[in-house]
């Protein structure tokens, strides 16, 4: 089976600083792959090469047998806001808004009319038990409650791949476990595949497979069965 997406031989300097030298990896419709690292190895870099947000400076990037540099930008961002989900260490959501339109927003970038939107959004809030919160802003939130919604804005519009990158980070265990059962479990039933990046094992724990990152290159890791 050909991988959903595909790194090969990346490479990726700022300034005088290489931050990816020769990293790879591939992900297959459906499953959990971890990117693990000490900080500053270049997992965040390769996770933002992945995701066409940032530019390699060699090696490609394929998605569906596409290769992402040949596309334009505004190509890129579409598979941003179609294809691809994204959860952030702190979830990013849009103060100003309710978590419900937080997570409409990306269905109403797309074109979805509000009413259709919001009624979508409010089954994701429903999934991951958050609908209590709808109508509050993120501020109103618990951080694993805010988190939850970060979650339910990376999946409603249907992506096949979703970037976590320290998605438990800013939380505490129990939250962290919670957000992570959420994540993996909604992932699997609509056959996502989920790149996540993390320094912690136990979250490491819910992947399929491994990845360690380390002075810009990669390997995968061997588990014991």
């Amino acid at each position: 089976m050909r991988p959903l997406l595909e790194a090969v031989d990346l490479r990726k300097s700022f300034g005088p600083t290489p931050a990816l030298d020769g990293a790879g990896l591939a992900v297959h419709a459906g499953e959990v792959l971890a990117i693990m690292g000490p900080s500053g190895s270049g997992k965040s870099t390769l996770l933002h090469c992945l995701a066409g947000i940032l530019q390699p400076d060699g090696g490609t990037v394929r998605y569906r047998d596409v290769e992402l540099s040949a596309l334009a930008d505004g190509a890129r961002s579409e598979l941003r806001r179609t294809d691809f989900g994204f959860v952030f260490q702190f979830g990013q959501l849009v103060p100003e808004l309710s978590c419900l339109e937080n997570v409409a927003l990306p269905l109403r970038l797309g074109g979805v009319k509000r009413k259709a939107a919001e009624s979508r959004a409010r089954e994701w809030l429903e999934r991951l038990e958050v609908d209590g919160v709808a109508d509050k802003r993120p501020g109103e939130t618990s951080g694993g409650q805010a988190q939850r919604v970060a979650v339910a804005r990376a999946l409603v519009t249907g992506p096949k791949v979703v970037f976590a990158d320290e998605p438990t980070g800013a939380l505490d265990s129990l939250n962290g476990e919670r957000v992570m059962q959420f994540l993996v479990t909604a992932a699997r039933e609509t056959n996502a595949a989920v790149v996540l990046v993390t320094h912690e094992a136990r979250v490491a724990a819910y992947s399929d497979r491994e990845v360690v990152v380390r002075d810009g290159k990669s390997r995968e890791v061997e588990r014991v069965r």
